[in-house]
């Protein structure tokens, strides 16, 4: 089964960022090689580099008409998403626990890759 994990940053400290500056370089050298190494799990494809929330758009259609928002739907916009073929929701789970954001003040939401069209 594929599972889809959006991961969200939430107050995870980012490199060139205020919150990353007190991190040793120790931690900093962690956080890199925690995102390489699941990168490398088997049944992983990462997701492409996604940019930043404030360069987003966000397009709705209402009443036949389109508006077009700058920035992300949600308050807080997905840091990026990764596809991971696994026997189960647990295993999932495992892997989504792994990742630094899950840790650091951010989460990763898990939905199952279903067709439903």
């Amino acid at each position: 089964m594929k599972f889809v994990l959006l991961v969200y940053q939430g107050s995870t400290p980012l490199p060139g960022t205020d919150r990353w500056k007190p991190l040793s370089e120790a931690e900093q050298k962690q956080i890199y090689a925690d995102y390489a190494e699941l990168n490398k799990t088997a049944g992983v494809t990462p997701g492409l580099p996604l940019g930043l929330p404030d360069a987003a758009k966000t397009v709705q259609v209402r009443e036949g008409k389109t508006h077009v928002k700058n920035g992300t739907y949600l308050t807080e916009g997905a840091a990026g998403y990764a596809v991971y073929e696994a026997e189960s929701m647990e295993a999932a789970i495992a892997l989504a626990a792994r990742i630094p954001a899950a840790r650091l003040g951010g989460a990763v939401e898990i939905r199952p890759a279903e067709k439903y069209w």
